[in-house]
């Protein structure tokens, strides 16, 4: 390194008048391999400059080269890395951060060090060194000896240093003093000599003016010392006259202490007397009750308004008085432990006797709305609790008292609640129901018959029992349905002429009238059901204050469980209350014990219109789902909302058996071989289907179900029709494929649903495609002989034969043609279209009318046979004079007569 040093400092820094104080060897951070040397330097003339500079060696030669320079001033930060451990790195912060890795710790070391040294001495801005050890910069004479090189090159750098080092700079003022000086000599510059002569001479004279004025000051030396001594007796005598006068005061200070003391005494008596006059109001005033609201608590009516607003009153007071908050040290005296149990034993005995009371109300209000159940027994309507609600809610605010002071109280009487009126619903709810059930199979299709009959209420509650079980469960397959609707309609031909004389409707009409029937019993079902639910969830939300506290941390258990043992999710474990985990689930729990007959009768209820006609599952869904809708929107968590949901979710069950039942029908679709087929059963059925839920589903929130039916039915539908067209023997497969799929366009068209608009393309396809299958087929036949003949002509212009030499071959000259010819003359021409309507006439339904339709597609086929027909023999037996034996114009006529014909 010194080698280096010294070969850098010759070649580099000599010829520019700089000196190099410090190298260390580096790379950058991450380049191993590309060395190269960060020099320290300071200019040999004044003002000195301090640069670092970068020296790399030259890739062309063995020597070295200046690279890059930075102004020591420039340099705002040195970071060591790290200044505990050894650590090559560090960082210099120029115009951007230029990361270093030294070739030792040593090295890098001694370079901070330098420039440390020299940012003290020749900058005003100070470098911050971070990272740093205090150590390094304090052994900085050191580090630099060990620097510097041994022999020449060390005695010359040592010799800078120091006389750096021993160089110091003038302040302002002394350089102000030397320029005054050397104005007054003005060869100051020129004879430095003499000036510095000049200079001794003058400061001789001022020593020499020093002594005598040190001489002449002695005695006024003397007389100042005979002053200090007179003044030491005068403070002599001053002295003792203090400590006479501070024996005196010394007495006088006892007795003020006694004094003070004694008021000190006086004072904390005044303020102890006053903070017991406090504390004694403070309980006087928070622990006292009135001898009004103690009456109040023991004998208060709890029947009358006026009472229980006196009893609700003493309740808070007594409230507010037990919760007073207690200084420390009230709960030790006697009295206050005294008042404490009597309020203790006021509660006790108010809180049972209001239990009680209440308890009497429940069964009381429970009987009352017992009696006035007759009344609604024959009326589709739930009795009204608004009364009950009305008089119970007197007593909420009290209901909170208890709830604060007393909770098991409170949940005996929660329990009580639930368990009254859980059976006083059951009982109204069961009744409603059966009154909605004996309305449904009053007008159902198989009870058409037994409207004429008088029968006893009880033998209706019979059949509607037969009908859908006492339990309410289907218990059979789609086989057994399909039975049932079998047998229903075996009844209705039976009985159809008795029906139309009575009622002189038909039987769509009968079911359109049933369904509707249906549909306004349901809804009127869900009508009473709900506003009854929402009364009382609303009545039990304010009557035992489950709204006040929205969330209560704890834990929950299994809520089945807990309602089927009629107990609330908060519960006594060892007298201790448990949380529960909200009181919207309190609300809930209580709803499902209360009305837990509801689900299991409406899904009974469903299950008999079902039963019934299984197109009601429609008319079920849409107001299901409306309700649901309606009660999440209140509140999604409700009891109301869960019900219903749990019941829509039957309900679409049986929505989506029904198009099962459908899809399952037409794939046992049986037809008749010696008749033909026409419309198919399942197509008309569609069609049916289609115009009754669009009917129904009109604005309805749950469009998607049927839109996802429709695609399910309309492809089975399509499937069926291709499956019976292929097994027709009596009616040709185009015929009733081109029925039956014209059917299903008008059906769609007339109906516009958006979701079966490629289905509707896709069957106006398909009815056009066999149309023209079916007249291209049928128009084979009037002409058969003649089809024949051309197209053995087509066959040898295909082979390669030219048209014009096709009437050289043996089998197809003119002769042949001609005689073809005049096998079809007019007449006979008409006979064979004549016939060939007939035959449509007979494959073809009435239902569709597309007779017409198919011939005047015929007729434009054999128009275009025809033309096909003359182009042949004017391009083959061209000149021959060949023509038909009759035109398009008697065609059109001989088509147009036939078709008035008939």
């Amino acid at each position: 390194m010194t080698a280096i040093k010294h070969a850098l400092q010759r070649d580099i820094f000599t010829p520019n008048d700089e000196r190099l104080l410090s190298i260390v060897n580096v790379c950058k951070a991450g380049k191993k391999k590309r060395n190269c040397f960060l020099c320290a330097t300071v200019t040999t003339e004044r003002p000195v400059q301090v640069n670092v500079v970068k020296v790399k060696k030259s890739d062309k030669g063995d020597f070295y080269k200046r690279q890059t320079a930075w102004a020591l001033r420039d340099l705002a930060v040195v970071d060591a890395k790290d200044a505990v451990k050894e650590n090559p790195e560090f960082d210099l912060h120029f115009d951007k951060v230029y990361k270093w890795v030294a070739s030792s710790a040593v090295e890098k070391n001694t370079f901070i060090s330098c420039i440390w040294k020299l940012n003290q001495r020749y900058l005003r801005k100070k470098i911050d060194f971070i990272n740093v050890s205090s150590q390094l910069l304090e052994e900085l004479p050191k580090v630099a000896e060990e620097s510097v090189p041994s022999g020449e090159n060390q005695s010359v750098a040592g010799g800078d240093e120091e006389a750096v080092d021993e160089y110091q700079e003038l302040n302002a003022r002394e350089e102000q003093d030397i320029e005054i000086m050397m104005e007054g000599c003005e060869y100051a510059i020129s004879n430095a000599e003499a000036f510095a002569e000049k200079l001794s001479r003058e400061l001789q004279v001022l020593d020499g003016a020093n002594i005598q004025s040190i001489m002449a000051s002695e005695k006024q030396v003397n007389i100042l010392m005979k002053l200090l001594d007179e003044a030491l007796k005068e403070v002599d005598q001053i002295e003792l006259k203090l400590s006479s006068y501070e024996e005196m005061l010394q007495s006088v200070k006892e007795q003020m202490d006694q004094i003070s003391e004694s008021n000190h005494l006086i004072h904390l008596s005044n303020t102890n007397n006053v903070k017991l006059l406090s504390e004694i109001e403070f309980l006087v005033n928070h622990m006292d009750l009135a001898k009004g609201h103690i009456k109040a608590l023991q004998e208060g009516d709890l029947t009358s308004s006026r009472g229980i607003e006196a009893c609700t009153n003493a309740a808070d007071a007594l409230l507010q008085c037990m919760n007073v908050s207690l200084h420390p040290g009230h709960d030790m005296l006697h009295a206050v432990k005294q008042q404490q149990q009597r309020f203790s034993d006021l509660r006790e005995q108010f809180a049972r006797r209001l239990a009680s009371h209440l308890n009497s109300v429940f069964v009381q209000q429970g009987h009352d709305q017992s009696s006035t159940l007759a009344q609604h027994s024959v009326e589709l309507t739930l009795p009204n609790h608004h009364p009950f609600h009305r008089d119970l809610l007197r007593y909420a605010k009290l209901m909170e008292w208890l709830k604060n002071t007393d909770y098991g109280k409170y949940e005996g009487l929660t329990k009580n609640y639930m368990d009254y009126l859980s059976r006083l619903y059951e009982r109204e709810i069961k009744d409603f129901f059966e009154v909605a059930k004996i309305k449904m199979t009053g007008t159902t299709k198989e009870g058409k018959k037994f409207a004429t009959l008088p029968r006893k209420e009880s033998a209706v509650k019979q059949e509607t029992e037969s009908l859908h079980g006492s339990s309410g469960k289907l218990t059979g397959s789609t086989s057994s349905l399909n039975k049932l609707s079998v047998q229903s309609s075996g009844n209705r031909r039976s009985q159809s002429s008795s029906l139309l004389d009575m009622g002189n409707m038909s039987a769509s009409d009968l079911d359109v009238a049933d369904r509707t029937k249906f549909d306004k019993i349901f809804e009127q079902v869900l009508s009473e059901l709900e506003p009854l639910c929402l009364a009382e969830q609303d009545f039990i939300s304010k009557f035992f204050k489950l709204q006040q506290h929205q969330s209560i941390s704890g834990t929950t258990t299994n809520e089945t469980e807990e309602m089927d043992g009629g107990n609330l999710s908060r519960s006594y474990i060892s007298g201790v209350p448990q949380p529960v985990s909200s009181e919207k689930d309190m609300i809930r729990q209580m709803m499902t014990k209360i009305f837990r007959c509801i689900e299991p009768e409406l899904n009974n209820l469903i299950a008999l219109g079902d039963k019934i006609d299984s197109f009601n599952s429609l008319y079920m869904l849409v107001k299901m789902s409306h309700h649901v809708w309606t009660a999440q929107n209140v509140d999604p968590a409700s009891f109301l909302s869960t019900t219903l949901g749990n019941v829509l979710v039957t309900v679409k069950r049986n929505f989506d058996k029904c198009i099962s039942n459908q899809m399952k029908q037409m794939d046992e679709v049986k037809i008749s071989k010696k008749s033909k087929v026409g419309i198919l059963p399942f197509v008309a059925e569609f069609e049916e289907f289609a115009a009754l839920a669009e009917s129904i589903f009109k604005n309805a929130e749950r469009r998607g179900d049927l839109d996802k039916a429709y695609i399910k039915l309309i492809r089975a539908v399509f499937i069926s029709v291709e499956k019976v067209a292929n097994e027709s023997q009596k009616t040709p497969r185009d015929v009733v494929m081109m029925e039956n799929f014209h059917h299903i366009f008008a059906t769609l068209s007339r109906l516009k649903i958006s979701c079966l608009e490629a289905e509707k393309k896709e069957a106006k396809l398909k009815y056009t495609e066999h149309l023209q299958s079916y007249v291209v087929y049928s128009l084979g036949q009037p002409l058969e002989k003649l089809n024949h003949f051309f197209e053995g002509v087509e066959a040898r212009v295909a082979q390669g034969i030219r048209e014009e030499e096709v009437s050289y071959q043996l089998a197809f000259n003119k002769q042949e043609l001609r005689k073809v010819i005049k096998e079809y003359p007019g007449k006979e021409v008409k006979k064979g279209l004549d016939n060939l309507y007939k035959k449509v006439d007979k494959h073809l339904c009435e239902e569709e009318n597309l007779l017409q339709v198919v011939w005047h597609s015929m007729q434009d086929e054999f128009i275009r046979q025809y033309k096909h027909f003359e182009g042949l023999i004017a391009r083959c037996y061209p000149g021959s004079g060949i023509t038909m034996e009759f035109t398009i114009q008697d065609i059109l006529d001989y088509c147009s007569s036939i078709a008035q014909s008939h």
